[in-house]
Protein backbone atom coordinates (compact mmCIF):
# COMPACT_ATOMS: atom_id res chain seq x y z
CA UNK A 1 0.00 0.00 0.00
CA UNK A 2 1.39 3.42 -0.97
CA UNK A 3 1.80 6.19 1.60
CA UNK A 4 -1.05 8.16 0.01
CA UNK A 5 -3.45 5.21 0.17
CA UNK A 6 -2.52 4.59 3.78
CA UNK A 7 -3.09 8.24 4.72
CA UNK A 8 -6.49 8.22 3.05
CA UNK A 9 -7.40 4.98 4.82
CA UNK A 10 -6.43 6.44 8.18
CA UNK A 11 -8.48 9.60 7.66
CA UNK A 12 -11.49 7.46 6.81
CA UNK A 13 -10.93 5.40 9.96
CA UNK A 14 -10.72 8.57 12.06
CA UNK A 15 -14.01 9.78 10.57
CA UNK A 16 -15.65 6.40 11.20
CA UNK A 17 -14.48 6.39 14.83
CA UNK A 18 -16.00 9.83 15.32
CA UNK A 19 -19.33 8.74 13.86
CA UNK A 20 -19.45 5.56 15.92
CA UNK A 21 -18.86 7.57 19.10
CA UNK A 22 -22.14 9.45 18.60
CA UNK A 23 -24.24 6.52 17.33
CA UNK A 24 -27.84 6.90 18.45
CA UNK A 25 -28.29 3.28 19.51
CA UNK A 26 -25.24 3.33 21.79
CA UNK A 27 -25.92 6.80 23.21
CA UNK A 28 -29.56 6.13 24.10
CA UNK A 29 -28.73 2.73 25.56
CA UNK A 30 -25.95 4.21 27.70
CA UNK A 31 -28.20 6.99 28.99
CA UNK A 32 -31.05 4.66 29.94
CA UNK A 33 -28.65 2.24 31.63
CA UNK A 34 -27.36 5.10 33.80
CA UNK A 35 -30.76 6.70 34.42
CA UNK A 36 -33.47 4.15 35.07
CA UNK A 37 -36.79 4.97 33.43
CA UNK A 38 -39.78 3.34 35.07
CA UNK A 39 -41.91 1.23 32.73
CA UNK A 40 -44.34 1.18 31.10
CA UNK A 41 -43.54 3.89 28.56
CA UNK A 42 -44.77 4.94 25.15
CA UNK A 43 -42.11 5.75 22.58
CA UNK A 44 -42.04 8.48 19.92
CA UNK A 45 -38.93 8.69 17.71
CA UNK A 46 -38.37 11.05 14.79
CA UNK A 47 -35.38 12.00 12.66
CA UNK A 48 -32.60 10.44 10.63
CA UNK A 49 -31.37 8.56 13.72
CA UNK A 50 -34.86 7.54 14.90
CA UNK A 51 -34.44 3.80 14.27
CA UNK A 52 -31.00 3.61 15.80
CA UNK A 53 -32.17 5.49 18.91
CA UNK A 54 -35.31 3.35 19.20
CA UNK A 55 -33.19 0.21 19.01
CA UNK A 56 -31.07 1.46 21.90
CA UNK A 57 -34.18 2.14 23.97
CA UNK A 58 -35.61 -1.29 23.21
CA UNK A 59 -32.38 -3.00 24.28
CA UNK A 60 -32.79 -1.48 27.75
CA UNK A 61 -36.56 -1.26 28.23
CA UNK A 62 -37.70 -4.28 26.20
CA UNK A 63 -41.37 -5.09 26.71
CA UNK A 64 -41.59 -2.05 29.00
CA UNK A 65 -42.26 -0.09 25.80
CA UNK A 66 -46.00 -0.54 25.31
CA UNK A 67 -46.25 1.02 21.87
CA UNK A 68 -44.15 3.21 19.58
CA UNK A 69 -44.37 5.62 16.66
CA UNK A 70 -41.16 5.90 14.60
CA UNK A 71 -40.59 8.26 11.67
CA UNK A 72 -37.36 8.41 9.68
CA UNK A 73 -35.90 9.37 6.33
CA UNK A 74 -36.43 7.11 3.34
CA UNK A 75 -33.63 4.56 3.24
CA UNK A 76 -32.86 4.91 6.96
CA UNK A 77 -35.47 2.42 8.26
CA UNK A 78 -34.47 -0.65 10.27
CA UNK A 79 -36.44 -3.72 11.29
CA UNK A 80 -37.90 -3.00 14.74
CA UNK A 81 -40.71 -4.44 16.86
CA UNK A 82 -42.94 -1.58 15.66
CA UNK A 83 -43.83 -0.20 12.22
CA UNK A 84 -41.49 2.45 10.85
CA UNK A 85 -42.81 5.33 8.76
CA UNK A 86 -40.48 6.66 6.07
CA UNK A 87 -41.00 10.23 4.86
CA UNK A 88 -39.47 12.92 2.68
CA UNK A 89 -36.26 14.80 3.43
CA UNK A 90 -35.00 17.52 2.98
CA UNK A 91 -38.32 18.55 1.41
CA UNK A 92 -41.47 17.23 3.14
CA UNK A 93 -43.81 15.09 1.08
CA UNK A 94 -47.24 13.51 1.46
CA UNK A 95 -45.72 10.89 3.75
CA UNK A 96 -44.53 13.68 6.08
CA UNK A 97 -48.11 14.87 6.47
CA UNK A 98 -49.32 11.29 6.94
CA UNK A 99 -46.68 10.87 9.67
CA UNK A 100 -47.97 14.05 11.33
CA UNK A 101 -51.50 12.67 11.33
CA UNK A 102 -50.21 9.37 12.73
CA UNK A 103 -48.52 11.31 15.53
CA UNK A 104 -51.74 13.10 16.40
CA UNK A 105 -53.63 9.78 16.54
CA UNK A 106 -50.88 8.21 18.66
CA UNK A 107 -50.89 11.06 21.19
CA UNK A 108 -54.68 11.20 21.43
CA UNK A 109 -54.78 7.47 22.22
CA UNK A 110 -52.28 7.70 25.09
CA UNK A 111 -53.61 6.94 28.58
CA UNK A 112 -53.80 10.04 30.76
CA UNK A 113 -51.15 8.60 33.09
CA UNK A 114 -48.75 7.51 30.34
CA UNK A 115 -45.01 8.17 30.46
CA UNK A 116 -43.59 9.20 27.10
CA UNK A 117 -40.05 8.66 25.88
CA UNK A 118 -39.31 10.90 22.90
CA UNK A 119 -36.19 10.34 20.79
CA UNK A 120 -35.41 13.28 18.53
CA UNK A 121 -32.70 13.82 15.93
CA UNK A 122 -31.97 16.03 12.93
CA UNK A 123 -34.27 15.69 9.96
CA UNK A 124 -37.45 15.59 12.06
CA UNK A 125 -38.48 19.03 10.80
CA UNK A 126 -39.09 17.73 7.29
CA UNK A 127 -40.11 14.17 8.17
CA UNK A 128 -42.99 14.96 10.49
CA UNK A 129 -45.50 17.72 9.84
CA UNK A 130 -49.04 18.82 10.57
CA UNK A 131 -50.25 21.97 8.82
CA UNK A 132 -52.80 24.62 9.81
CA UNK A 133 -56.12 24.80 8.02
CA UNK A 134 -55.76 26.42 4.62
CA UNK A 135 -52.12 25.37 4.04
CA UNK A 136 -51.52 22.34 1.83
CA UNK A 137 -48.60 20.18 0.71
CA UNK A 138 -47.98 22.20 -2.44
CA UNK A 139 -47.55 25.38 -0.37
CA UNK A 140 -45.33 23.56 2.12
CA UNK A 141 -43.07 22.27 -0.66
CA UNK A 142 -42.85 25.71 -2.20
CA UNK A 143 -41.84 27.21 1.15
CA UNK A 144 -39.21 24.52 1.76
CA UNK A 145 -37.81 24.90 -1.76
CA UNK A 146 -37.55 28.63 -1.11
CA UNK A 147 -35.84 28.03 2.25
CA UNK A 148 -33.29 25.62 0.77
CA UNK A 149 -32.29 28.22 -1.81
CA UNK A 150 -31.82 31.08 0.67
CA UNK A 151 -28.34 30.29 2.01
CA UNK A 152 -29.80 29.92 5.53
CA UNK A 153 -28.42 27.73 8.29
CA UNK A 154 -30.58 25.07 9.95
CA UNK A 155 -31.43 27.30 12.93
CA UNK A 156 -32.76 30.06 10.68
CA UNK A 157 -34.75 27.60 8.57
CA UNK A 158 -36.25 25.94 11.64
CA UNK A 159 -37.21 29.33 13.07
CA UNK A 160 -39.59 29.73 10.17
CA UNK A 161 -40.66 26.08 9.93
CA UNK A 162 -41.80 25.99 13.55
CA UNK A 163 -44.03 29.03 13.07
CA UNK A 164 -45.90 27.24 10.29
CA UNK A 165 -46.40 23.89 12.03
CA UNK A 166 -49.04 22.59 14.44
CA UNK A 167 -46.54 20.31 16.23
CA UNK A 168 -43.26 22.26 16.25
CA UNK A 169 -42.23 25.16 18.47
CA UNK A 170 -43.53 23.52 21.65
CA UNK A 171 -46.92 22.61 20.21
CA UNK A 172 -46.34 18.85 20.62
CA UNK A 173 -45.79 19.44 24.34
CA UNK A 174 -49.22 21.06 24.48
CA UNK A 175 -50.75 18.01 22.78
CA UNK A 176 -49.02 15.51 25.09
CA UNK A 177 -49.62 17.39 28.37
CA UNK A 178 -50.16 16.63 31.19
CA UNK A 179 -48.23 13.38 30.62
CA UNK A 180 -44.60 13.17 31.75
CA UNK A 181 -42.10 13.28 28.87
CA UNK A 182 -38.39 12.44 28.74
CA UNK A 183 -36.85 13.57 25.46
CA UNK A 184 -33.40 12.28 24.49
CA UNK A 185 -31.97 14.23 21.58
CA UNK A 186 -29.01 14.10 19.21
CA UNK A 187 -28.03 17.65 18.40
CA UNK A 188 -27.55 18.71 14.80
CA UNK A 189 -27.53 22.45 15.55
CA UNK A 190 -24.85 24.90 16.72
CA UNK A 191 -25.12 25.60 20.43
CA UNK A 192 -27.07 22.37 21.03
CA UNK A 193 -30.23 24.24 21.99
CA UNK A 194 -33.22 21.83 22.21
CA UNK A 195 -35.51 24.47 20.74
CA UNK A 196 -33.58 24.20 17.47
CA UNK A 197 -33.39 20.39 17.20
CA UNK A 198 -36.16 19.22 14.88
CA UNK A 199 -37.77 22.65 15.34
CA UNK A 200 -38.27 22.10 19.07
CA UNK A 201 -41.63 20.28 19.29
CA UNK A 202 -41.40 19.73 23.06
CA UNK A 203 -39.76 22.96 24.25
CA UNK A 204 -40.77 26.63 24.07
CA UNK A 205 -39.41 28.84 21.35
CA UNK A 206 -36.96 31.52 22.52
CA UNK A 207 -39.26 34.20 21.18
CA UNK A 208 -42.59 33.24 19.60
CA UNK A 209 -42.66 36.58 17.79
CA UNK A 210 -39.16 36.37 16.32
CA UNK A 211 -39.12 37.25 12.64
CA UNK A 212 -36.75 35.24 10.41
CA UNK A 213 -33.85 37.22 8.98
CA UNK A 214 -34.75 36.41 5.39
CA UNK A 215 -37.11 38.77 3.56
CA UNK A 216 -40.33 36.78 3.33
CA UNK A 217 -42.24 36.62 0.06
CA UNK A 218 -46.01 37.02 0.20
CA UNK A 219 -46.77 33.30 -0.21
CA UNK A 220 -44.73 32.57 2.92
CA UNK A 221 -46.36 35.32 4.98
CA UNK A 222 -49.86 34.13 4.05
CA UNK A 223 -49.07 30.59 5.23
CA UNK A 224 -47.55 31.82 8.49
CA UNK A 225 -50.63 33.92 9.25
CA UNK A 226 -52.76 30.74 9.11
CA UNK A 227 -50.95 29.10 12.04
CA UNK A 228 -51.95 29.63 15.68
CA UNK A 229 -49.37 31.13 18.07
CA UNK A 230 -46.81 28.90 19.75
CA UNK A 231 -47.15 28.24 23.51
CA UNK A 232 -45.52 30.78 25.80
CA UNK A 233 -42.37 29.77 27.65
CA UNK A 234 -44.26 29.72 30.96
CA UNK A 235 -47.10 27.54 29.65
CA UNK A 236 -48.01 24.63 32.00
CA UNK A 237 -47.47 22.08 29.19
CA UNK A 238 -43.69 22.36 29.65
CA UNK A 239 -43.67 21.69 33.39
CA UNK A 240 -43.26 17.91 33.09
CA UNK A 241 -41.00 17.76 30.02
CA UNK A 242 -37.29 16.96 30.48
CA UNK A 243 -34.83 17.16 27.57
CA UNK A 244 -31.34 15.63 27.59
CA UNK A 245 -28.76 15.90 24.80
CA UNK A 246 -27.12 12.47 24.40
CA UNK A 247 -24.80 13.23 21.46
CA UNK A 248 -23.37 16.41 19.94
CA UNK A 249 -20.74 17.63 17.51
CA UNK A 250 -18.14 18.16 20.23
CA UNK A 251 -18.39 14.47 21.16
CA UNK A 252 -17.60 13.47 17.57
CA UNK A 253 -14.69 15.91 17.37
CA UNK A 254 -13.23 14.56 20.61
CA UNK A 255 -13.54 10.99 19.31
CA UNK A 256 -11.78 11.99 16.08
CA UNK A 257 -8.95 13.48 18.11
CA UNK A 258 -8.62 10.31 20.18
CA UNK A 259 -8.56 8.14 17.04
CA UNK A 260 -5.87 10.33 15.48
CA UNK A 261 -3.72 10.04 18.59
CA UNK A 262 -4.14 6.25 18.62
CA UNK A 263 -2.97 6.19 15.00
CA UNK A 264 0.26 7.92 16.02
CA UNK A 265 -0.50 11.44 14.80
CA UNK A 266 -0.53 14.69 16.64
CA UNK A 267 -4.06 16.08 16.73
CA UNK A 268 -5.59 19.52 16.90
CA UNK A 269 -9.30 20.06 17.50
CA UNK A 270 -10.19 23.45 16.06
CA UNK A 271 -12.66 25.40 18.22
CA UNK A 272 -14.12 27.26 15.23
CA UNK A 273 -17.63 26.32 14.17
CA UNK A 274 -17.32 26.14 10.39
CA UNK A 275 -20.28 27.90 8.84
CA UNK A 276 -21.14 30.19 5.95
CA UNK A 277 -20.45 29.59 2.28
CA UNK A 278 -19.11 26.09 1.64
CA UNK A 279 -16.77 27.09 -1.18
CA UNK A 280 -15.17 29.87 0.85
CA UNK A 281 -14.86 27.62 3.89
CA UNK A 282 -13.21 24.83 1.89
CA UNK A 283 -10.60 27.18 0.48
CA UNK A 284 -9.86 28.68 3.89
CA UNK A 285 -9.50 25.36 5.74
CA UNK A 286 -7.26 23.90 3.03
CA UNK A 287 -5.03 26.98 3.13
CA UNK A 288 -4.66 26.59 6.88
CA UNK A 289 -3.78 22.92 6.40
CA UNK A 290 -0.98 23.45 3.87
CA UNK A 291 0.52 26.27 5.96
CA UNK A 292 0.73 24.20 9.14
CA UNK A 293 3.18 21.58 10.33
CA UNK A 294 3.20 18.09 8.87
CA UNK A 295 2.03 15.09 10.88
CA UNK A 296 -0.87 16.95 12.54
CA UNK A 297 -4.47 15.85 12.08
CA UNK A 298 -6.79 18.86 12.15
CA UNK A 299 -10.41 18.35 13.19
CA UNK A 300 -13.09 20.91 12.40
CA UNK A 301 -16.85 20.70 12.71
CA UNK A 302 -19.85 22.69 11.61
CA UNK A 303 -22.39 23.08 8.87
CA UNK A 304 -21.91 25.26 5.83
CA UNK A 305 -24.38 26.45 3.21
CA UNK A 306 -24.62 26.45 -0.58
CA UNK A 307 -26.65 28.91 -2.61
CA UNK A 308 -28.21 26.77 -5.30
CA UNK A 309 -28.48 27.86 -8.93
CA UNK A 310 -31.83 27.41 -10.75
CA UNK A 311 -30.88 23.91 -11.94
CA UNK A 312 -28.33 22.50 -9.48
CA UNK A 313 -26.29 19.45 -10.33
CA UNK A 314 -25.24 16.57 -8.12
CA UNK A 315 -23.75 17.19 -4.70
CA UNK A 316 -24.15 18.74 -1.28
CA UNK A 317 -22.38 21.25 0.93
CA UNK A 318 -19.60 18.84 1.92
CA UNK A 319 -18.85 17.93 -1.66
CA UNK A 320 -18.69 21.62 -2.62
CA UNK A 321 -16.48 22.31 0.39
CA UNK A 322 -14.15 19.42 -0.43
CA UNK A 323 -13.82 20.36 -4.10
CA UNK A 324 -13.03 23.97 -3.16
CA UNK A 325 -10.39 22.63 -0.76
CA UNK A 326 -8.92 20.52 -3.57
CA UNK A 327 -8.03 23.73 -5.43
CA UNK A 328 -5.78 24.80 -2.57
CA UNK A 329 -4.28 21.31 -2.25
CA UNK A 330 -3.43 20.98 -5.96
CA UNK A 331 0.21 19.97 -6.27
CA UNK A 332 0.54 19.30 -2.52
CA UNK A 333 0.75 15.53 -2.76
CA UNK A 334 1.35 15.23 0.98
CA UNK A 335 -2.02 16.83 1.88
CA UNK A 336 -5.41 15.17 2.42
CA UNK A 337 -8.77 16.68 3.39
CA UNK A 338 -12.08 15.02 4.29
CA UNK A 339 -15.48 16.70 4.57
CA UNK A 340 -18.54 14.57 5.30
CA UNK A 341 -21.91 14.53 7.01
CA UNK A 342 -22.06 12.43 10.15
CA UNK A 343 -25.49 11.18 9.08
CA UNK A 344 -24.02 9.56 5.98
CA UNK A 345 -25.76 11.89 3.52
CA UNK A 346 -24.74 15.16 1.92
CA UNK A 347 -27.57 17.19 0.49
CA UNK A 348 -29.95 15.23 -1.77
CA UNK A 349 -27.30 12.58 -2.51
CA UNK A 350 -26.51 9.12 -1.09
CA UNK A 351 -22.88 10.17 -0.53
CA UNK A 352 -21.60 11.40 2.83
CA UNK A 353 -19.03 13.78 1.33
CA UNK A 354 -15.55 13.48 -0.10
CA UNK A 355 -11.89 12.90 0.71
CA UNK A 356 -9.68 14.98 -1.60
CA UNK A 357 -5.92 15.34 -1.98
CA UNK A 358 -3.27 17.08 -4.06
CA UNK A 359 -4.14 15.02 -7.12
CA UNK A 360 -7.93 15.45 -7.10
CA UNK A 361 -8.07 18.22 -9.71
CA UNK A 362 -5.70 16.36 -11.99
CA UNK A 363 -7.72 13.15 -11.81
CA UNK A 364 -11.03 14.87 -12.47
CA UNK A 365 -9.64 17.02 -15.28
CA UNK A 366 -8.29 13.89 -16.95
CA UNK A 367 -11.94 12.80 -17.26
CA UNK A 368 -12.77 15.99 -19.17
CA UNK A 369 -14.38 17.86 -16.26
CA UNK A 370 -13.85 21.42 -15.03
CA UNK A 371 -13.86 21.87 -11.24
CA UNK A 372 -14.70 25.59 -11.24
CA UNK A 373 -17.64 25.00 -13.55
CA UNK A 374 -18.79 22.15 -11.33
CA UNK A 375 -18.73 24.40 -8.26
CA UNK A 376 -20.67 27.12 -10.07
CA UNK A 377 -23.37 24.60 -11.03
CA UNK A 378 -23.49 23.04 -7.54
CA UNK A 379 -22.33 19.88 -9.31
CA UNK A 380 -19.28 19.00 -7.22
CA UNK A 381 -20.46 15.40 -6.88
CA UNK A 382 -20.07 14.74 -10.59
CA UNK A 383 -16.46 15.91 -10.55
CA UNK A 384 -15.63 14.05 -7.34
CA UNK A 385 -17.10 10.83 -8.66
CA UNK A 386 -14.81 11.15 -11.69
CA UNK A 387 -11.78 11.85 -9.47
CA UNK A 388 -12.59 8.85 -7.25
CA UNK A 389 -12.98 10.90 -4.07
CA UNK A 390 -16.60 10.45 -2.95
CA UNK A 391 -17.30 8.87 0.46
CA UNK A 392 -20.27 6.52 0.78
CA UNK A 393 -21.11 5.20 4.25
CA UNK A 394 -24.84 4.61 4.10
CA UNK A 395 -27.04 5.69 7.04
CA UNK A 396 -24.98 5.99 10.23
CA UNK A 397 -27.61 6.10 12.96
CA UNK A 398 -26.63 9.59 14.04
CA UNK A 399 -26.60 13.23 12.91
CA UNK A 400 -24.34 15.78 14.61
CA UNK A 401 -23.70 17.98 11.56
CA UNK A 402 -20.48 17.76 9.53
CA UNK A 403 -16.84 16.91 10.19
CA UNK A 404 -13.81 18.19 8.30
CA UNK A 405 -10.51 16.37 8.90
CA UNK A 406 -7.19 17.36 7.34
CA UNK A 407 -3.69 15.88 7.32
CA UNK A 408 -0.31 16.75 5.85
CA UNK A 409 1.98 13.74 5.76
Amino acid sequence: MTDAMEDRRQLLQIFQAAVEAVNGRARVRAYLERHALAAPVYLIAAGKAACSMARGAHEVLGSGIIDALIVTKEGHAEVLPWPVIEAGHPVPDARSLAAGEALLRFVRALPASARVLALWSGGASALLECLPLGVDLEQLRRINDWLLGQDLDVVEMNRLRKRLSLIKGGRLAALVAPRAVLCLAISDVPGDQPRNIGSGPLVPDESPTTTPKAVLPDFVRVALDAAPPMPRADAPCFSDVRVEIVARLDDAKAAAEAAALRAGFQARVESEFVAGDAVQAGARLAQALVRDSAGVVHVWGGETTVRLPPRPGRGGRNQSLALAAAYQLAGHHDAFFLAAGTDGTDGPTPDAGALVDGGTLERGSAQGLDARAALARADAGTFLEASGDLIHTGPTGTNVMDLMIGLRR
